[in-house]
């Protein structure tokens, strides 16, 4: 009696690896749409900057702004800084649109990719183990 192998690893290698790319993208594009309706609406620049990438090769999602606002809109600025570390003491700055002069104490923080990450994180990875479960 003779037993014949058949060595499928690499197809459900493949077939795993196509799932996982196929939900990163997926993930990270809700994860972007989700921070983009949390983000608070000025001129739109900000809201707008945010994007994904995804790297296929290495299976990372990589999701943000290149924006420096994103950042003081995440984290808050002056008085109003999330870690209490922000200037403490009213400033300026001119707008370089306008060229007009703003006087502040600081914004208040959004907290809008914190927000997404908590609401998106749980369905996503209930999505993936739904998505895996289906290789039966």
């Amino acid at each position: 009696m003779a037993l014949t192998f058949w060595d499928n690893s690499d197809e459900v290698k493949a077939i795993i690896e196509a799932i996982g790319i196929a939900w990163l993208h997926e993930a990270s594009g809700e994860m972007e749409s989700q921070v983009k309706r949390n983000t608070r609406v000025d001129t739109s620049r900000t809201k707008e900057s945010w994007d994904y990438k995804v790297d296929e090769g290495r299976q990372v999602a990589t999701i943000g702004s290149p924006k420096q606002n994103a950042i003081w809109e995440e984290f808050g600025t002056g008085i109003h800084a999330s870690k209490g570390d922000g200037r403490k003491t009213p400033w300026a700055y001119q707008d370089p649109e306008t060229g007009e002069w703003i006087w502040t104490n600081g914004k208040t923080a959004t907290h809008a990719f914190q927000k997404a990450y908590k609401l998106v994180k749980p369905k996503a990875i209930k999505e993936l183990e739904r998505r895996l479960k289906g290789l039966n």
